[in-house]
């Protein structure tokens, strides 16, 4: 049945893993194909709500079932989890309103917890709360502050986390203004800290006026509404590009260019987005996401390929309809959320495989002639889902808050506020592939992906394939050492004008990928998800630069990462030499190679734990100073693919601890981590062999008492100067997937996993 459907190999792997129907010993029990009759079922049921007949209403159920089958058009996560299903929560993201009390605080923590049980990801402005210090006249005590507050929300979606469908993930945002804004720009210079939000400076037109020229602004208190303090606009600039330069964070918001396009100023401002950035929504409002699969929309003519602008117009109007029947099939988590949604019924329909379509039109990315392909398309599809809604609100009414919007005063009836997102297409992108994510560009050409019993398959870019094979340079020896990293820009057997067609994420100018964003953003009524990706060497004056064109180009926000300069990545670059201080007068950390190297003889302890696929030996070493250093695992006489596992989770958690990762941070990645054997040691349920190491972790972080000596052999600097020239090889590795122990990518303002489509958002 999977092969009417088309799926590559990798995505029956991710469908089995995250979307199918399980039992209640989670056993797979729903085909690819039923699941595609679940969904296009559950949501062409919502046309009979329209009087409409039951051949029309299976007439429609066809299609949606037809362009999801194609791989033309997919749903976000949500709905291919839960459509059909008791659970029924469809939405992707959701905006929390966060208000200068006890009491809101700890009721949208709750609202929280609720939303991320059904997988949803939620996003937060914290800038009513007042600032740290100022006083609580009620209690006659001083306050803590947004960033405190953000660590109860970052604590309870830690806890959350592992009961739900996915992981949950947050937006914080802070307004530029806001008295404790240098604190919330450097609160995640710590590796690990607040790890599950995503962070964000809501900047003003007028701060971006003020960095320009270089004056001062002013520091608002949000309760008083009175100016506590001046500082200069370029300082907070530069410190804010500096962190971004350090770690990826915090990303920038245009908060007044949110507003500019907000279709209900009646109902209130937009002071949020959902984690990614992409979609700005007001207070409890949830949107409803799906993406076109532009590699799907080519034709060939004679030996050329063209856009079948004809089935593109097709699939945009039935997504349109798709979409907007997801409203009235969701169930929504929180009454107050459904009250709001419903009111503007936004609606994000975007795109994926630009960069792979590109590819079969012979059209670089850095181009004139992509920029130019970028906006015709996009501009394309909102104007046929623009169609398609004011056909939608002559069936069935304008949205309930048209009255006073933006839609009012153009007098178009339409039935959706908002119409088009270009949002993270990650996992989504896996089952509809082989195909490019989002509209970013491709981060390699080849690459392995492990699928069943440990066995690893080749994925190729369809367009990279069909030229290589077309024009006869094509063979497996390219493709396995384009697999292992290199590049074909340093490939003779690969001719000069493809090399300048099939350019990756890293061989392409911070300024093509803002222009790139720009482009789509100005036919996207939401906000477009992209990363703009900068190599090592890159300075902070790169991330200056990069800010001041994406405001001047009239981009909503951008989200930087420099290559390599996490520290969970410091495996996969070189050192980097800098002898000069950065902006706020610290001495910059270098980058290290190497592990640190490993004494012949070592201490340690052995723990033996009782998991559900037989007992577990864990052994940790400390180095001399007493910190750890390195983990060793056994399962009884294990051996074949849960031995290999093993030990592949004891050398990952090595070489993590032996380059400076903090344990705190190993162990995050590993605890909770599911198989379908769970244990019960002491009380405590153990999850799986992953879960059982992080608990042991934590244990001997708390207590490190009975010190045993343990010989174990020594890793050769040869052997680490081959993983580091492996995991050297591809950009924006930002470490390990908690799921599959894949590279996690820093890709469309979020953290991805390419292997088994996990996502952070």
């Amino acid at each position: 049945m999977a092969e009417k459907l088309n799926f590559s190999p990798n995505a029956l792997v991710v469908l089995k893993k995250r979307y199918l129907k399980k039992n209640e010993k989670g056993q797979t029990v729903e085909t690819p194909v039923e699941l595609v009759e679940r969904v296009s079922g559950a949501i062409a049921s919502v046309e009979k709500k329209y009087s409409v007949t039951k051949e029309r209403t299976e007439e429609i159920k066809k299609k949606f079932f037809e362009i999801i089958a194609n791989l033309e058009f997919v749903p976000n996560s949500p709905t291919l989890m839960n459509a059909g299903k008791d659970l029924g929560q469809l939405s992707a993201c959701f905006v929390v309103p966060v208000e200068d009390s006890m009491d809101s605080i700890f009721d949208a923590i709750k609202a929280t917890a609720l939303i991320h049980k059904t997988g949803g990801g939620t996003g937060f402005s914290f800038s009513r709360l007042r600032h740290k210090n100022s006083v609580v006249k009620s209690t006659g005590g001083v306050a803590s502050g947004p960033v405190s507050f953000m660590k109860v929300f970052d604590a309870a979606t830690q806890a959350v986390k592992q009961g739900g469908t996915r992981r949950g993930a947050n937006m914080g945002m802070l307004r530029i203004d806001h008295p404790d804004v240098l604190e919330f720009i450097k609160c995640k210079e710590k590796e690990g800290d607040i790890s599950n939000f995503n962070i964000s400076v809501a900047l003003t037109d007028d701060f971006m006026e003020k960095v320009l020229k270089e004056e001062d602004y002013n520091l608002i208190d949000p309760h008083s509404g009175e100016t506590v303090n001046r500082v200069n606009a370029h300082d907070t600039f530069n410190t804010i590009a500096d962190y971004a330069y350090k770690n990826g964070e915090p990303g920038i918001i245009f908060i007044d260019r949110m507003n500019e396009g907000n279709p209900t100023p009646q109902l209130g401002n937009i002071e949020s987005t959902n984690p990614c950035g992409e979609q700005p929504l007001l207070p409890f409002e949830s949107c409803n996401l799906g993406s076109i699969n532009l590699s799907k929309f080519l034709r060939e003519v004679n030996g050329n390929f063209e856009i079948n602008w004809e089935r593109l117009k097709d699939v945009t109007s039935l997504a349109v309809r798709f979409l907007d029947n997801v409203i009235e099939a969701n169930k929504f988590p929180l009454p107050q959320i459904k009250e709001n949604t419903l009111k503007t019924r936004k609606i994000g329909l975007g795109i994926m495989g630009f960069a792979t379509m590109l590819g079969f039109l012979g059209i670089a990315y850095d181009s004139d002639e992509a920029i130019g392909l970028a906006k015709s398309i996009m501009d394309f599809i909102y104007k046929n889902a623009k169609e398609e809604s004011m056909k939608l609100a002559k069936e069935r009414g304008v949205f309930p808050a048209w009255k006073g919007s933006i839609w009012d005063k153009k007098a178009i009836r339409i039935r959706n506020a908002t119409l088009t997102t270009v949002a993270p297409t990650g996992t989504i992108s896996i089952i509809a592939g082989p195909t490019s994510s989002g509209i970013e560009p491709n981060f390699s050409l080849c690459y392995s992906r492990s699928v069943l019993e440990g066995e690893k398959l080749l994925e190729i870019d369809p367009a990279f394939e069909y030229i290589a094979k077309k024009e006869g340079f094509y063979s497996e020896e390219l493709m396995k050492k384009i697999a292992s990293g290199e590049s074909i820009q340093n490939m003779e057997e690969v001719p000069e004008k493809f090399k300048k067609i099939f350019k990756t994420a890293m061989e392409i100018s911070p300024l093509w990928h803002i222009k790139m964003q720009a482009a789509f953003q100005e036919f996207t009524d939401n906000a477009v998800s992209k990363t703009i990706n900068l190599p090592n060497n890159a300075t902070v004056e790169d991330v200056k630069e990069s800010y001041l064109l994406s405001y001047k180009l009239r981009c909503k926000g951008i989200t930087v990462y420099r290559d390599g300069s996490r520290s969970v990545q410091v495996l996969n670059v070189e050192k980097k030499k800098e002898d000069k201080k950065h902006e706020l007068g610290e001495e910059r950390q270098p980058m290290i190679s190497y592990p640190r190297p490993r004494p012949e003889v070592i201490m340690g302890t052995t723990t033996k734990v009782t998991t559900g696929c037989g007992n577990l030996y864990i052994t940790i070493n400390q180095g001399e100073s007493g910190d750890f250093f390195e983990v060793f695992t056994q399962m009884g006489k294990a051996g074949g693919c849960a031995g290999s596992q093993l030990e592949a989770v004891g050398r990952l958690i090595s070489l993590a601890l032996r380059g400076g990762v903090d344990i705190k941070v190993v162990t995050e990645q590993l605890k909770g981590i599911r198989c379908p054997s769970p244990s019960w040691v002491n009380g405590k349920k153990i999850f799986s062999c992953a879960d059982a190491v992080a608990r042991v972790l934590e244990k001997r972080a708390m207590d490190q008492k009975e010190i045993v000596k343990v010989e174990v052999p020594v890793l050769e600097k040869q052997e680490a100067s081959v993983l580091v020239k492996k995991t050297n090889s591809f950009s924006n590795i930002v470490g390990v997937c908690p799921d599959c122990g894949f590279a996690l990518r820093h890709q469309e303002g979020c953290l991805l996993c390419d292997a088994c489509g996990y996502s952070k958002c």
